[in-house]
């Protein structure tokens, strides 16, 4: 295992440089000699799938993954087909532009009925299979911290992740592993072993203390408590040696110049992860 990722790994999580629009964040990337980029969908659609598509082929920057699809709890027979639906449009954007992976983060509970709505979770997963199969496309079981179960998903844990993914041939889902959701979990090196072979994506931040928001609060990699390294080398070590996507969401970071951003992440990437 290497002691530093290659920079040829590195690859920024569109969210991390909120502050831009895809086509600034693929010049910043290209300008920061970044190689590869992860698209948010509400950067997409700004200005829409063909010329999202014809920026990221003209700039030779390569997509490690789509985010997000998931969101499959809801209250009616009627809104979990909806969201089925624009699933099965984040499978075609990621088709269209030129990556294998879409990132599930699952939703939340639509009321106090947790269980039922991690069978919602299944169930949507089982009816969008086939199509992201045909489509070329992964699933990624991306796994919330706790602290998100009530809002954005209630799939809380990697071996909850695993479990689900487990249905499936890992051609067709896998876990994606993100150390700001997992890095406090007592089972989490047995639970990347037990992944070894599915993991489809690797995301990387730190755990600042105090947390200075709940969902804009994560920190640049060394600024934390997070051991970046060893859950970088167990994940390698149980076969991922793909991409290594930033995300960082966190309001002073979204404040700053973007270069000076990927300058900094491009350090905190060779020294922390």
């Amino acid at each position: 295992m290497e002691e530093q990722p290659a920079l040829e790994r590195l690859s920024l999580n569109q969210i991390t440089t909120e502050q831009w629009n895809l086509r600034e964040a693929v010049v910043g990337c290209v300008r920061a000699e970044i190689p590869w980029i992860s698209l948010w969908r509400h950067k997409i659609q700004e200005i829409g799938l063909a010329e999202s598509k014809r920026i990221i082929r003209d700039s030779g920057l390569k997509v490690s993954s789509v985010c997000r699809g998931g969101m499959f709890p809801a209250a009616t027979v009627k809104e979990r087909q909806e969201r089925l639906d624009d699933n099965k449009r984040a499978v075609e954007e990621a088709a269209e532009l030129g990556t294998d992976t879409l990132v599930l983060v699952c939703g939340p509970a639509p009321d106090r009925d947790i269980t039922t709505a991690r069978k919602w979770v299944e169930e949507g997963i089982e009816k969008l299979v086939p199509f992201a199969k045909s489509h070329g496309v992964k699933l990624g079981i991306e796994p919330l911290h706790p602290m998100y179960a009530a809002d954005r998903s209630v799939i809380t844990t990697l071996g909850q992740a695993n479990k689900m993914a487990e249905k499936y041939d890992p051609s067709e889902v896998g876990v994606v592993i993100d150390v700001f959701h997992v890095w406090w979990d007592p089972e989490l090196y047995q639970q990347i072993q037990r992944a070894q072979g599915r993991i489809v994506g690797f995301h990387v931040s730190d755990w600042i203390v105090p947390v200075p928001d709940m969902f804009k609060g994560r920190g640049m990699m060394g600024d934390g408590v997070i051991e970046i390294r060893s859950i970088r080398q167990a994940v390698e070590a149980a076969g991922y040696t793909g991409p290594i996507e930033v995300e960082i969401i966190n309001q002073s970071i979204w404040d700053r110049p973007g270069d000076d951003v990927l300058q900094e992440i491009k350090t905190s990437y060779a020294n922390h992860v």
